[in-house]
């Protein structure tokens, strides 16, 4: 089975999606968002399959330095979309996709395992 992998290369918690994905044998294929900006389609996607408010990462640095104006623009799709692909560190990481069309935010074995 192969699966898609998106994020940063250098972030910890891609790290540790990595040697899990590894250490279960499980091939995929990495996306990495500093390489290939992900589009306002690619995100539409996964927005068809998670709710915006579960795909931005408040917890990174580039949120929380945004001014309020910014972080409202960030509740509603229209607006999320264009800041989020300019601003990929803002998406929650990693996002994984699988063949059955499903995906997993952030790095939790037990979903992954769940749909492996």
């Amino acid at each position: 089975m192969s699966i898609k992998v998106y994020g940063i290369k250098n972030c910890n918690t891609m790290k540790k999606a990595f040697d899990y994905l590894e250490s279960k044998g499980v091939a995929y294929e990495f996306i990495d968002y500093k390489k290939q900006k992900p589009s306002p389609e690619l995100l539409k996607g996964f927005l068809e399959r998670t709710p915006l408010e579960t795909l931005v990462n408040k917890q990174g640095t580039t949120y929380r330095k945004m001014d309020d104006a910014q972080k409202e623009a960030l509740e509603k799709t229209e607006t999320a979309l264009p800041i989020l692909s300019e601003n990929s560190s803002m998406i929650k990481r990693p996002v994984i996709t699988y063949p059955d069309g499903s995906l997993t935010l952030g790095f939790d074995p037990q979903k992954i395992e769940e749909r492996l």
